[in-house]
Parts: structure tokens; C-alpha cells; sequence
């Protein structure tokens, strides 16, 4: 046996009956909730797909989200706790028409590996049982090789998702004057490697985004949902024409749409409740994403842009979680007790 693996077993020993902390349990909720949500996704994707490159891709990448359901339901059997409802069967519609073309299934399940890769991060990070690290590690390696894949096969189909290139530097510099990241003046400097990254992240994302609102905005069961979507695809739509309008003006190209992907199909191969799940999930990430921009960017006027954004996307989330109430769909997270009404209601208040 190596150190590592000794090490490893001696954790595993004195952690035999640690409990999962309050990280552990969101994350293994969350990574529950998407991986059976994007199981679904994946199946439909499966019907359909024509390509027979794209269908390699797509079965690869829903055997790993069955590998973790099946995984997180494990530690749950274990724990005994009870199993989350999540996403299955009763939400893809197996007789559906496509409602994606082949190359925008590449798209989204890269986009997914990537946003995939900050999220088991983090998950990582905040967990403290062995068997809890090596399983968000293992996805975050599942991940990693999902996007290669993922982009090796959208440049061999001529979808470059490359940011745009700036030159070389030829000397190291030092900024000099304040109006660096002055609101008024520092928007005529030019951008920094860090912002156009950023701007091109949230555009990659919105390109997604829109798209996918605009596909389940044909298919809604209803007109309160479909409108709910077009109100997603059109913010979507904003958000890439003000970040490509600033790259624009720095003589920056910005990626192409993904709409024309979209088939005109009116029937829907998913359920409201998982469509409706996926747009708070890519809203959800949206204010992630732009939390991350802001913590880099140094051009006010670009900063600016993403705070004023933060409230828009932040009540069209907060209207899609009232509707899921609405309909009886949100499934409660894992919560601490109201020790409170506990008390209150123990039986020691009774008379």
C-alpha cells in the first residue's frame, strides 16, 4: 500500500461516523438536482441527434450524470436520508420532435462542463469528508474532460469558441495615472486581457441562455411560461448586445448566435417543471458568473454594466422560483431546524 493510499484509509477510519456538514448537503443536493435534470436533457438529445460524432458525445456525457445520480443516491442510502425527487421519466417526453440541432447539443453540454468546473470546485473546497472530496474531485475530473471533448468537437465541425487574441506585450509597465479605472475616463483606455475574458464568458453563457429560452418558449405548456421565457431569451439577447457592442468598440470580434439551432418545433420533449428549473439554474449562474467579473474587472463603465444587471436577473429568477410554488415543483433544499418554533411547540409549552 503507498502513503497516499494509507493515508487515505486512516481518514476514511476516524471519519466512520462523521456526518455530512450543511456544505456537503447543499452540494450533493444541488449536484443531485442537475445531473437528473440534465439525464433528461441528455435522453431527448439522444432521440434525436443525426451526427454520429455528436451522439458519441452525448452518450458520454449522460452515462457520467446517471454515474453521479446513481453515486449521490449511494451516499443518501447510506446516510439514510431521504432520496431527493429530482428529475426522470416523468419529465422527457420520449416521442417528442427535436427541438435542438445537432451542433447546439455540442454547445450546451461544453457550457455545461465548464460552468461545471467552478461549481464541483467549490464544492471541493467546502468539504471535509474524504469520501465527499474524492467524489466532487472525480466530477470535477469528469468535467474537465467532458468540455476537452467538448471543444475538440466543436472546432472539428468549424465552431470556434476561442476568445479573441490581443498582441504580445514587449515591455513590462506599471499604470501611471488613476484614470485606469476612472468611471469617466478610464472607458477610453483600452480593454485588459482579464475584461475581454469575462465579456466573452457572459456572452458564451447568454448565447446559451437565449437559445434555450427561446426553444422553451415554443413548447410551454401555457402563456404565463411561454412569456416567462421570452422575457428570459430577450434579456439574454440585451446582455450579448451591450458585451459585444464593448468589444466592438475595441475592434474585438464577439461569438456568433446559437438561434438558428433552434427548430421550430411547438412540441416539448420536457416537462414545465424542468424547463422552468433550468432557466433559474442558468439564472442562477448568470449572477455567478457576473459576481466573478466583478471581482476583476477594473473598468467602472463595465462594472457598472454588471451591477445594474445583478437586480433584472435577480427578480426574473425570483419570478420563475414563485411560479415552480405556484405549481407545487420547487423541492425544498436540505434546511436547518427552526429551533424556535421547536421550542414553541415542545411539549413542556403545552397545558
Amino acid at each position: 500500500m503507498d502513503k497516499n493510499s494509507f493515508v487515505e484509509e486512516q481518514i476514511t477510519e476516524h471519519q466512520q461516523n462523521k456526518k455530512l456538514t450543511a456544505s456537503e448537503l447543499a452540494d450533493l443536493f444541488a449536484n443531485l438536482q442537475g445531473d437528473s435534470m440534465f439525464t433528461c436533457v441528455f435522453e431527448h438529445f439522444l432521440q434525436v441527434v443525426e451526427d454520429d460524432e455528436v451522439k458519441d458525445y452525448v452518450e458520454f456525457a449522460i452515462a457520467l450524470s446517471r454515474r453521479h445520480v446513481k453515486q449521490i443516491s449511494d451516499i443518501f442510502t447510506t446516510e439514510k436520508i431521504p432520496m431527493p425527487v429530482g428529475f426522470g421519466e416523468q419529465d422527457v417526453r420520449k416521442d417528442a420532435p427535436r427541438l435542438f440541432g445537432d451542433m447546439f447539443m455540442v454547445f450546451y453540454i461544453t457550457q455545461m462542463a465548464n460552468i461545471s468546473l467552478t461549481i464541483y470546485s467549490s464544492a471541493y473546497g467546502n468539504a471535509t469528508r474524504q469520501d465527499i472530496m474524492n467524489y466532487f474531485r472525480s466530477n470535477i475530473n469528469d468535467s474537465a474532460e467532458t468540455y476537452e471533448r467538448g471543444m475538440h468537437l466543436l472546432l472539428s465541425k468549424g465552431f470556434d469558441l476561442s476568445p479573441p487574441t490581443i498582441p504580445y506585450a514587449h515591455k513590462v509597465d506599471f499604470v501611471e495615472k488613476k484614470s485606469f479605472i476612472s468611471i469617466l475616463t478610464g472607458r477610453e483606455r483600452p480593454l485588459m486581457a482579464i475584461e475581454i475574458k469575462h465579456l466573452q464568458f457572459n456572452i458564451n453563457t447568454n448565447i446559451l441562455g437565449k437559445a434555450l429560452m427561446l426553444g422553451f418558449s415554443q413548447v410551454a405548456s401555457s402563456e404565463k411560461i411561454r412569456k416567462y421565457f421570452r422575457d428570459g431569451a430577450e434579456l439574454a439577447g440585451k446582455q450579448i448586445g451591450a458585451f459585444s457592442l464593448t468589444l466592438s468598440n475595441q475592434d474585438l470580434p464577439s461569438p456568433r448566435l446559437m438561434d438558428a439551432h433552434v427548430t421550430d418545433s411547438t412540441s416539448s420533449p420536457f416537462s414545465d417543471k424542468l424547463m422552468l428549473f433550468h432557466g433559474g439554474l442558468s439564472g442562477g449562474v448568470a449572477l455567478s458568473n457576473m459576481g466573478a467579473a466583478l471581482g476583476q474587472v477594473m473598468r467602472h463603465d463595465i462594472a457598472a454594466e454588471f451591477i445594474a444587471l445583478i437586480p433584472v436577473i435577480g427578480k426574473y429568477n425570483n419570478d420563475g422560483l414563485n411560479m415552480m410554488i405556484e405549481h407545487g415543483w420547487l423541492e425544498e433544499p436540505f434546511t436547518a431546524p427552526d429551533r424556535k418554533k421547536l421550542s414553541e411547540s415542545s411539549p413542556g409549552n403545552q397545558t
